[in-house]
């Protein structure tokens, strides 16, 4: 049996803040804590998606804290809300600069890990990892600056190229690779970054906490659909997501008021959004805040069906949503508009029926079939509780991990 491990993580985002970054550090955290290993997070003052302190931090050089068991080390920041491109960077950028100069208030560690988006926190990771001579493990979460490419954000083929150096930079640097998807493993693979050291570990639930649950009856009264039949979309309101045609699909549902579209969230197209709901008068559209875990928990038991859609680019058909794990783990049926790895991984499930991406048609039809069909919602929604936990729960992928950290680092610490 090995000993335990001092395992430490450089990420931008951490719990109290929601999302996926947040969700799988914080769960796999809490799994790691129950194997008897230490686990510290390097991160930033909680702040995301709207750039406002979370009540009872400020800002600062250096905070740190015990959360839930895990000796979380807050550093400074340049913060801004979840929107235009060169500030959320001159963000990654200065936690790389604070992190590494705090790198010295952290207590022992035997491997780190640097998780994406960007890679300016596993480059934090990185400098820490080398200063203290222990083995780095880079975790992929996004395919940086390619989904930027991808989205035309990045235009200039110099800069282009400057960051794809970078990023390969990175993974030769790193002793073991963890991917979120097999996609983007393949990728790393057809770039010569050698296969042996990539371990793609998936996204999932924590089915203890994500389980399913009545109706909220006063939230659906404090919101007005406690007669109505609840079609959620949960989570970010940015470019990836297509939401436009999910407002598409509510103006063709106008006629059954019965049906109530809840969007939940923050982010840079939200604005938009609600223009042009109002625009449309679609009085069957109710815009809401972003909510913390527990609030997320309550909206997912709040629904009758929830959405999960993603822009039709080639590159997404390597991504999967996090999300869809919780609402299968809540036994929520899903309308999937995307295709690809996370298609796959839903039809496999039975708890979803799956349109193609940005088809406004295919998700009216199928969410009215939904409405019409009570008996198949809820044999998906069955069929999905069952997926998650035998396939996706965070403790089966938290041993998975451990074993990818064992093999990280040196031969006379795992003996």
């Amino acid at each position: 049996m090995t000993s335990p491990l001092n395992i430490a993580v450089y990420s931008h985002y951490f719990t109290p803040e929601i999302g996926a970054p947040s969700a799988r550090i914080y769960d796999l955290s809490q799994q790691w804590l129950l194997a008897n290993h230490t686990v510290r997070v390097a991160t930033c003052v909680p702040n995301h998606p709207t750039g406002q302190v979370y009540p009872g931090y400020a800002p600062g050089w250096h905070q740190q804290e015990a959360f839930d068991g895990v000796d979380v080390h807050r550093n400074w920041s340049y913060i801004t809300a979840n929107s235009g491109f060169i500030k959320k960077t001159l963000g990654h950028i200065s936690f790389v600069l604070s992190s590494v100069l705090n790198q010295r208030k952290m207590a022992a560690v035997d491997v780190i890990i640097g998780t994406s988006p960007t890679p300016f926190a596993a480059l934090a990771g990185l400098l820490v990892a080398k200063w203290r001579n222990v083995p780095f493990v880079m975790e992929i979460r996004d395919l940086w600056p390619a989904i930027f490419t991808e989205m035309g954000i990045i235009k200039n083929k110099q800069i282009i190229r400057l960051l794809e150096l970078g990023e390969l930079w990175l993974y030769r640097q790193s002793s073991q690779i963890v991917t979120v998807t097999e996609a983007f493993r393949q990728d790393l693979i057809r770039r010569n970054i050698p296969a042996e050291k990539i371990t793609t570990i998936p996204n999932g639930a924590d089915i203890n906490f994500w389980q399913p649950q009545p109706k909220p009856t006063a939230l659906a009264a404090d919101l007005g659909v406690a007669d109505k039949f609840v079609v959620l979309y949960i989570g970010a309101h940015g470019i990836s997501h297509a939401l436009e045609k999910i407002l598409d699909a509510a103006a063709q549902l106008r006629d059954q008021p019965e049906i109530q579209f809840l969007f939940v969230g923050e982010g840079s197209r939200k604005p938009m959004l609600m223009d042009y709901a109002a625009e449309h008068q679609l009085s069957n559209v109710t815009f809401l805040g972003a909510t913390d875990k527990q609030g997320v928990k309550d909206y997912y038991a709040l629904a009758d069906v929830c959405l999960v859609p993603l822009r039709d680019v080639p590159l997404f058909d390597g991504f999967i949503p996090s999300k869809m794990f919780e609402i299968m783990a809540m036994a929520r049926p899903i309308v999937a508009s995307l295709t690809g790895e996370a298609a796959e991984i839903l039809r496999r499930s039975q708890g979803a029926t799956i349109v193609e991406p940005e088809d406004t048609a295919g998700i009216r039809a199928a969410i009215e079939a939904l409405y019409r069909n009570p008996e198949h919602a809820a044999a998906l929604a069955e069929n999905g509780r069952a997926f998650v936990a035998a396939h996706y729960s965070r403790k089966l992928l938290a041993d998975r991990y451990l074993e990818v950290l064992q093999s990280a680092i040196t031969p006379e610490r795992t003996a």
